[in-house]
């Protein structure tokens, strides 16, 4: 066969394989719809792991390779219950005929809040001086809505969501009002504004990007800040989706956000920054690197292309935000101290230490990069 004659071959064989993943996720969508009149959870681990197991035995008999075909089913997978979860939420909607305002719905994770409330039925209205949101009606400045609607979201950056909420206390909206800030301390005064108003307000943190589909695996925050009801309304509208809703006090929040963001945000930060500083090229450094360094780097990647505003503010609002960058410095002075000494008995106590408490992961968690997010 001539090269044009084999390429063309490709070329149907990877339309066919696109046409049977449109028909695995048309069959997907089928068994949702059966797990939902039979009211299953859409997410059944067993039942992966044997796709999984089945996928890497038949690649091996086909003389594949086992990981390639694991990979392959893992985002097929992804794919099917990213199409029964956004299935069950119309199945389920909670929003018919209510209206909800997003502040902020010009931004990432407002458009994101947009798709998420229109999936439910919301009708959904923008504020956002950046302008309006295809097919959504717009208030370039919030303070001209009247203010009626059923539920108002705040996703704006930290500084602008307290002004905007001490002001939406004076005003005291009838519906349900919740921020999505990555901090609460910094909000705590106007959250207590709008509850001493007699507002129901919340206030939650996802915790995932505004890429996101699939909500499998991700964590929403909820704070309760002492509007009675409000907190468990919030929660509803996560409720057929597959996303693990976790409570918090307000203080233990930002705290446990220092280290979960914080210092991961650092440890990147200083990642890149030293790579910047050693004047050595990516490229070059990718040519002989291992698998450990392309891992990190392709995290690091991610941290550099996000929002620096977003990441300086997790930073320096969080008044628990120096106890992690202090563990980071003392942590790496140890290092080094063990590495200029040449103690291979304390450089081993650090990695045992660090094995066995990371040995304490939950078992079986899922994989966090399902969604590629």
């Amino acid at each position: 066969m001539q090269l044009d004659d084999l390429r063309r071959e490709l070329s149907e064989i990877d339309r066919q394989l696109l046409e049977l993943a449109a028909r695995r996720r048309r069959l997907a969508q089928a068994v949702g719809l059966a797990k939902e009149a039979s009211g299953l959870e859409i997410r059944d681990f067993a039942q992966e792991k044997e796709v999984l197991e089945r996928a890497r035995a038949t690649a091996r008999s086909l003389d594949l390779s086992a990981d390639l075909a694991e990979d392959l089913m893992r985002r097929l997978i992804a794919e099917s219950l990213s199409a029964q979860e956004r299935q069950r939420l119309v199945a389920r909607a909670g929003g018919s005929d209510r209206r909800a305002l997003v502040i902020g719905g010009g931004g990432r994770m407002g458009a994101w809040f947009n798709r998420f409330l229109i999936s439910q039925e919301f009708t959904v209205e923008t504020a956002d001086p950046a302008g309006p949101t295809e097919g959504l009606a717009n208030f370039e400045d919030w303070r001209d809505s009247a203010l009626d609607h059923d539920l108002i979201v705040v996703a704006t950056p930290l500084g602008v969501t307290a002004e905007i909420l001490a002001e939406l206390a004076e005003r005291r909206p009838p519906g349900l009002v919740f921020d999505i800030g990555s901090l609460k301390t910094p909000l705590r005064e106007s959250l207590g504004k709008l509850r001493d108003a007699g507002v129901r307000v919340a206030s939650i943190h996802p915790m995932f990007g505004p890429d996101t589909e699939l909500l499998s695996g991700r964590h929403v925050i909820l704070v309760d800040v002492g509007a009675p009801g409000a907190v468990e309304e919030v929660e509803s509208l996560f409720a057929s989706t597959m996303a693990e809703r976790v409570r918090m006090e307000l203080d233990e929040h930002d705290r446990v956000v220092a280290f979960v963001l914080g210092l991961s945000h650092a440890l990147n930060i200083a990642f890149f920054s030293a790579l910047v500083e050693s004047g050595e090229e990516v490229p070059r450094l990718s040519a002989v690197s291992s698998t450990t360094f392309e891992a990190q780097l392709a995290v690091a990647e991610r941290v550099a292309s996000d929002n620096p505003h977003l990441y300086f503010e997790i930073q320096h609002l969080n008044e628990f935000g120096r106890e992690p960058l202090d563990a980071l410095e003392r942590a790496v002075q140890t290092l080094q101290g063990v590495v200029e000494k040449g103690d291979e008995a304390a450089f081993a106590r650090m990695m045992e230490r660090g094995r066995d408490y990371l040995s304490g992961r939950r078992a079986g968690a899922p994989r966090a990069d399902l969604d590629h997010n």
